[in-house]
């Protein structure tokens, strides 16, 4: 008998401070940054039963070490969940904690679960991107792909090739308008809001807390990053000032079946609309949000008109202008990524899906006047992943925000 697909709700999210690669989080478990993310979920949410979640699903980029034993199923059992709940673990490399959203909502829709927690964690300090891994030779011997496939920076010096009016000029302005992005987010309480605070440890310099993202650096300049060499090409136009850094950090968010939330009395910041994923060529991956997002859109019945946030992981720069000049939005459109993104915040691989959906169900309560936004980014190997999102907030009687308002605008003007 056909079944009617149900109602899935984004209820809240929650991430650690992300950290710098060897730095904050050295002598810190990965397993434990994303335990710390599900305690606080649970105790932001006591409305929440225990034992009425259903699923733990939990990606990792490298499944191995303290990313390794179905770290869903031990993040539960560490995180205080009885025994009864499940959990799983996850890979689709940069959008891992994405997957584990979708695949997760997928059940919801479907009726095999009500509620669950889904999200990822990278510690790269602890498992450097391509430890362990061991490509099939076939890969050269039969030229299924290029070795630059495989270094992810080399792919965005290919893309700019592909798209050689993306200068690095404009890279560097880009990148200099997240960092002042996420500075002003800073300043207004916007990033505070959503981070849990984790207990650290160091030989050298014994306890701490970790309070607040390491990779942000205030005051970035054009002229600044101008100065920084292009290590994945001599004479390139990548750089460590214009793309996401190396970091460790976790995700998770709280979804649950429409029906259940209001049952149980919870909040909801998004309502699912859709989702695709699609593959490119791997030499070009980061192309790939577009023809995901030309997907999803489509199976939705949406055009890109009608999205009215957008948040785009920024994995270099060139991968986000190349998917706004795709779609004829400008470099500094105050609908993109108004909080900043993962070239000032970082991007721990398999946990950056959720901080993305973090930031929009922020932007939806900001902009009661948008109805539709997506989360959307690349993925190593050559694919793209993108979701749908409807603001329950929407109100069509609510001016559109003048985007000459837009303080992120004008601070990037300064």
């Amino acid at each position: 008998m056909p079944r009617e697909s149900r109602e899935v709700v984004f209820v809240d999210g929650v991430r650690t401070p992300f950290g710098k690669t060897g730095s904050m989080y050295a002598e810190t478990r990965a397993d434990d940054l994303v335990v710390n993310c599900v305690r606080e979920l649970l105790r932001r949410h006591p409305e929440v039963p225990a034992e009425r979640v259903d699923e733990v699903a939990i990606a990792a980029t490298t499944q191995t070490g303290d990313q390794g034993l179905t770290i869903g199923r031990t993040t539960a059992l560490l995180s205080g969940l009885p025994t009864s709940v499940p959990g799983f673990a996850i890979d689709r490399m940069c959008a891992g904690a994405m997957t584990a959203v979708t695949t997760t909502a997928s059940g919801i829709a479907f009726g095999a679960y009500d509620v669950v927690v889904a999200g990822g964690v990278e510690h790269m300090g602890h498992h450097p991107m391509g430890s362990g891994v061991d490509p099939n030779p076939r890969f050269m011997a039969e030229k299924l792909v290029d070795p630059e496939a495989l270094v992810m920076g080399s792919t965005a010096e290919n893309l700019h090739d592909r798209f050689p009016h993306i200068s690095k000029e404009r890279c560097d302005a880009f990148a200099a308008l997240s960092q002042q992005r996420v500075q002003q987010a800073y300043a207004d309480g916007v990033i505070q809001e959503a981070l849990v605070p984790v207990a650290t440890r160091s030989t050298e310099h014994g306890y701490g807390l970790a309070t607040a993202d390491e990779p942000p650096r205030p005051g970035t300049t054009v002229e600044a990053l101008a100065q920084l060499r292009t290590p994945f090409r001599p004479h390139g136009r990548v750089t460590a000032g214009n793309a996401a850094g190396l970091n460790d950090g976790a995700t998770a968010c709280l979804l649950a079946e429409a029906g259940t939330a209001e049952e149980l009395g919870l909040p909801v910041a998004m309502r699912l609309v859709g989702y695709a994923f699609a593959g490119v060529d791997p030499e070009v991956m980061g192309v790939g949000p577009v023809p995901a997002t030309e997907k999803a859109l489509a199976r939705a019945g949406l055009t890109i008109d009608d999205i009215g946030a957008f948040e785009i992981n920024e994995a270099f720069a060139v991968q986000v202008l190349a998917f706004l000049d795709h779609f004829g939005i400008a470099d500094d459109d105050p609908r993109v990524n108004p909080y900043g993104g993962a070239i000032a915040l970082g991007h721990p691989l398999a946990s950056s899906g959720v901080r993305l959906m973090i930031h929009l169900a922020r932007a939806f309560r900001d902009r009661p006047d948008v109805r539709y936004g997506i989360t959307t980014m690349c993925i190593g190997l050559g694919m793209g992943g993108t979701v749908i999102w409807e603001n329950p907030h929407f109100d069509a009687d609510t001016p559109a925000a003048d985007a000459s308002d837009d303080t992120a605008t004008e601070g990037a003007a300064q």
